[in-house]
């Protein structure tokens, strides 16, 4: 049975980091329903006892690249959150710091996009994770509408979780058809663009 001391073998790369990069690394080869454990494990180049020793199967692997790329997520959105300057400024710039981040993460996210519907696992992790970013934007929104008069009148007689989910659904759509590199979309200029206006339109305008 493998250790936690394997990893810690001055000079060896530690093993869980070693079975995350192999698994990151054939998803940009192969669909994850296609993967199979023994695939991953030879990739990384561990026992398959040090695969289960840190995770119970491969969606367990791929839920903590998922956790990693949304908690990523959250930094990139947390000026906006925070009202930390303008609404405009901050959407601008976390909507594009997202779509870097999609970018990056284009095979762990087109992964887990393609996997929920039909993975009970995986849907409870994706539809967890999405409500975070539904959650924060309710919070900021409901703080607008105390400080700002236009918001609250605006919003006075709109669903604002309803209206959180919808913007924080569309965003998952487009940034997802851009790591497929649909057009427009696959255009970075004209996502963030977009995503903006959208998101912009929807509260302050």
């Amino acid at each position: 049975m493998a250790t936690r001391r394997e990893s810690s073998i001055p000079g060896q790369i530690d093993l869980r980091e070693r079975i995350l990069d192999a698994l990151r690394g054939l998803l940009s080869e192969r669909t994850f329903d296609a993967l199979s454990v023994a695939e991953i494990i030879s990739a990384a180049g561990v026992s398959r006892a040090s695969f289960y020793f840190y995770f119970t199967g491969k969606q367990a692997a791929l839920a903590e690249l998922v956790r990693r790329a949304v908690g990523a997520g959250h930094e990139a959105a947390e000026p906006w959150v925070q009202a930390a300057a303008g609404p405009h400024e901050t959407l601008r710039a976390g909507i594009d710091a997202g779509a870097a981040l999609w970018s990056s993460n284009a095979a762990v996210l087109r992964a887990i996009v393609e996997s929920w519907p039909s993975d009970p696992l995986l849907r409870e992790l994706w539809l967890a994770q999405m409500q975070t970013f539904t959650d924060a934007t309710i919070t900021r929104i409901e703080a607008d509408r105390r400080t700002d008069p236009a918001v609250a009148a605006r919003l006075a007689n709109v669903d604002v979780p309803a209206l959180a989910a919808t913007l924080t659904w569309t965003g998952e759509r487009l940034y997802y058809l851009a790591a497929c590199g649909v057009p427009p979309f696959d255009d970075r200029a004209v996502l963030v663009d977009t995503l903006t206006h959208l998101w912009v339109s929807a509260l302050y305008h």
